[in-house]
């Protein structure tokens, strides 16, 4: 991995979470990620399952962790399997851990190799009565592969009927939506190689670039910073394609006069960066973009004093609107009239959500109607889009809440209409 090793008492921290709030007599089992086939003998690079590097911090395919805290037999309270290696495997692909290296990063003593699993596990399950497994309940998911979190969930139903079953999710996304202060250190890493990105582009930005371009200088400055790469792929869009808001083609040309959306961020560790400005191509902002950009960024700013723990996400973001809507019908878009006769008219221009939680994944796990709380990361990315004129105008940063207020990642980062175009004319 290209990141600095993280230590092990962050792992050890969130084991002893969650097994506090496992029902007593219960095990809990945690897989890593399938390999995924592309096409021929080639994979697509290996990412771990989020849930299993909370807990544990391996990093690699082929990896398997039990927890059992109250076993009367204390070998089977915590093991870690992991993929052996071999000379063969160490030539061609690269050595994968040994057992010392895994008891290093993880903090858990008992190791085993991945393939003496099941005939170790089995005595375990036969000793407890409830079974955790640990399936992607993220409400946006709609994978239609069956990953093998699902196979193994079909197999311990089918070979442990007798058993209780239990879900983890729900306790994981309780935890994982509060951030350890060595969490908040490698958010502030990944946050800073993705600000960084930003920052080279206000000086290579011009007419004549190509989007693609644009991405290359991005994923040159992250890798050179010990990033893993994209944290999602980017969206880099010029002119209309700023309207599309998962647009991911990267494939024209930058003209004169329009406007660059750029959505992106970089990971590091397995933590995610995400940040969305909105720059003109030539440098200089025609009025009505300057309008636009402001009427965003003035919602962007009142969103952020929004955010306060014990509300919704949902509460928040019904306020959020209620600004928006006023800057929409101050822009002409909207009339009074619409607004009376449609609570919801400003989602002709402004159609998604105002914050995510972000951490291991982009769209970090989290209770939909749950409260925040302090220790919760978010984005705030609120965005008008009107492809009639061309124009899309999104501003995103990431922000800390705290007992204080908001920690904002991204702060001093150019925002302002004036910052950006003294960067880019400098």
């Amino acid at each position: 991995m290209k990141y600095n090793r993280i230590s092990s008492t962050l792992f050890e921290k969130n084991r002893k979470k969650f097994v506090q709030q496992m029902k007593p007599g219960s095990i809990a089992i945690f897989h890593s990620n399938d390999e995924v086939p592309r096409n021929g003998d080639a994979f697509y690079r290996f990412k771990q399952n989020s849930d299993l590097f909370y807990l544990s911090g391996v990093d690699q395919e082929d990896t398997v962790l039990v927890l059992f805290p109250d076993c009367p037999n204390p070998i089977y309270r915590e093991m870690l399997f992991i993929k052996e290696t071999s000379e063969q495997i160490a030539i061609w692909d690269g050595a994968r851990l040994m057992p010392k290296e895994a008891s290093e990063v993880s903090g858990i003593g008992q190791i085993f190799w991945y393939h003496e699993y099941k005939k170790t596990v089995h005595s375990a399950f036969l000793m407890a009565e409830t079974i955790y497994l640990n399936l992607n309940e993220n409400d946006r998911s709609v994978d239609t592969v069956p990953a093998n979190q699902y196979r193994f969930a079909q197999e311990i139903k089918n070979r442990y009927p007798a058993h209780q079953i239990s879900r983890s999710a729900p306790i994981l996304a309780n935890l994982r939506m509060v951030k350890e202060p060595e969490e908040i250190a490698l958010l502030t890493e990944a946050t800073s190689i993705t600000r960084a990105g930003f920052e080279r582009l206000l000086k290579f930005v011009k007419p004549g670039v190509w989007e693609y371009e644009v991405e290359a200088e991005l994923i040159h400055e992250f890798t050179r910073r010990r990033s893993g790469g994209f944290a999602f792929d980017p969206i880099i869009a010029s002119g209309s394609s700023a309207c599309v808001l998962h647009y991911v083609e990267n494939n024209k040309i930058c003209n004169d006069g329009d406007l660059l959306l750029l959505d992106f961020g970089a990971e590091y560790a397995n933590y995610n960066g995400d940040l969305t400005r909105c720059i003109p191509v030539n440098g200089r902002f025609t009025p009505r973009q300057k309008a636009v950009y402001n009427a965003v960024l003035k919602v962007h700013r009142e969103a952020g004093k929004l955010i306060k723990p014990g509300k919704t996400i949902p509460e928040y973001h019904q306020e959020v609107c209620e600004v928006m809507t006023e800057e929409l019908v101050g822009l002409g878009l909207l009339s009074m009239d619409e607004v009376k006769n449609n609570k919801r008219a400003f989602a002709k221009y402004f159609m998604h959500g105002t914050s995510h939680h972000l951490g291991l994944d982009v769209h970090d796990t989290m209770h939909r109607y749950g409260k925040m709380q302090v220790g919760n990361v978010l984005t705030i990315e609120p965005g008008i889009y009107i492809p009639e004129e061309g124009i899309g105008v999104r501003i995103e940063n990431d922000v800390l809440v705290t007992e204080n207020g908001l920690h904002d990642f991204m702060a001093g980062l150019p925002i302002e209409v004036a910052e950006i175009e003294d960067i880019m004319n400098a």
